[in-house]
């Protein structure tokens, strides 16, 4: 079994509870994407398979240990005929990490639009990058990753090209679930790199503190897929994310928007004074 399908997955406890794994290094800060990914997993789990995730809201409230397994407990809000609503709580070691709602509903027909007239690029013709920085917890050797940074109308955008390289099951939550865990990584950059600061250079106190996410249409995730993301504005030591997920047909499958913390580190005491 490939690494990244592990990470995916719970397994089941009492009631409706599940336990996800965690991801090295012991000791550093979590992965926020793995625990959406997890805890969506979680919740999947007790909806009937005909409905499939139409969105998620999840609020990160501490930061957890990246070697250690989450708990994920279950409350089915609502359970109708074509739609249901769970809420989710993340803890680890009985301290709570995150709390979230999530929505499923069966596919009916109605008028659709979203899509994008043409690709910026290839992905084949980009260097494989990696991810924007750092992500020691990623099992980066089953995901290609290439990155694009530049600017719109003046604006910064970042391109983040991605696909699973291992063999994935044709189960659409599967395709689901590894989206939700690849587009987390450093989403909340953005915010940063339009004043031209990053996450990777550590020069303010950065990480996501709110993540939703609406999921318009199916995923592949083992073909390429292009997450294109803006900041439309930033105050108050947060910054907002917006993010389309296109599948490579130019179809939007996805929109994403994550809150994060983008606040200017305290100047260190001088101990001379």
């Amino acid at each position: 079994m490939s690494t990244l399908l592990d990470l995916l997955d719970v397994t089941a406890g009492s009631g409706d509870t599940w336990q996800g794994r965690g991801s090295g290094p012991a000791g550093k800060r979590a992965y926020g994407g793995q625990l959406v990914a997890q805890a969506l997993a979680a919740a999947s789990r007790t909806v009937n398979a005909e409905k499939s995730p139409t969105n998620l809201h999840l609020q990160f409230l501490r930061g957890g240990d990246a070697g250690a397994p989450v708990d994920y407990r279950v409350e089915r809000v609502f359970d109708g005929r074509t739609a249901a609503c769970r809420r989710v709580d993340a803890l680890q070691d009985g301290r709570l990490l995150a709390t979230a709602t999530m929505s499923f509903a069966a596919a009916m027909p109605g008028p659709e639009h979203g899509l994008r007239g043409s690709m910026p690029e290839d992905p084949q013709t980009l260097p494989r990058t990696g991810p924007p920085g750092p992500a020691p917890s990623m099992p980066l050797d089953e995901l290609d990753i290439r990155v694009v940074d530049g600017t719109s109308d003046g604006q910064f955008v970042r391109r983040l090209w991605w696909r699973a390289t291992v063999p994935l099951p044709a189960e659409p939550l599967v395709h689901t679930l590894i989206a939700v865990y690849v587009t987390d990584v450093y989403l909340i950059d953005p915010a940063l790199q339009v004043h031209g600061h990053s996450m990777r250079s550590r020069s303010h106190r950065s990480g996501t503190t709110d993540s939703s996410a609406w999921f318009h249409r199916g995923i592949i995730a083992d073909q390429w897929n292009l997450l294109e993301c803006r900041s439309p504005a930033a105050g108050r030591g947060r910054g907002v994310v917006t993010a389309s997920l296109i599948g490579s047909d130019g179809v939007i499958a996805a929109t994403l928007v994550q809150e994060g913390l983008i606040a200017a580190r305290e100047p260190v005491p001088d101990p001379a004074r």
